[in-house]
């Protein structure tokens, strides 16, 4: 009865002793958060659009796409890319690529050569030379 109880014992004692996890095991399959910080917009409020996307290479970039309506009608679609500074207007399979050139409160501008790009809210105005086109963002 005594060799029973001894042998239980150090079963249980086994058993309880493989069951004990340390804080650096579990399931290894989780993703690790990066610790990056919360991407903020130029008026200072976390933006929820804003999201990362990683290359192959695990070059991780920031980009956010929208929608913007003229008021003719036609679609314009914009990137603004986060990394380089940069945003991208596409139209009449037309790319313009501006960079940003200042930010204060909630209103950022974009400029390259004669072209000039206004963003404030959901607004955007384009301004080159004689031409002044005014968007507004939209949700397709």
């Amino acid at each position: 009865m005594k060799k029973t109880v001894i042998v239980l014992n150090a079963i249980l004692m086994l058993a309880v002793i493989s069951c004990k996890k340390s804080t650096e095991s579990g399931n290894k399959s989780v993703m690790k958060s990066d610790g990056s910080e919360p991407i903020l917009a130029d008026n200072g409020k976390v933006d929820s659009t804003i999201h990362y996307s990683t290359d192959v290479n695990g070059k991780k970039s920031v980009k956010t796409d929208y929608v913007y309506k003229a008021t003719d009608g036609n679609l314009v679609k914009v990137v603004f890319n986060y990394d380089e500074n940069t945003m991208s207007v596409r139209s009449n399979n037309k790319t313009f690529i501006l960079n940003k050139v200042e930010s204060k409160g909630n209103e950022t501008t974009y400029e390259k050569m004669d072209m000039k790009a206004t963003v404030k809210g959901d607004s955007l105005i384009l301004d080159q030379g004689d031409n002044l086109i005014q968007l507004v963002k939209t949700k397709i």
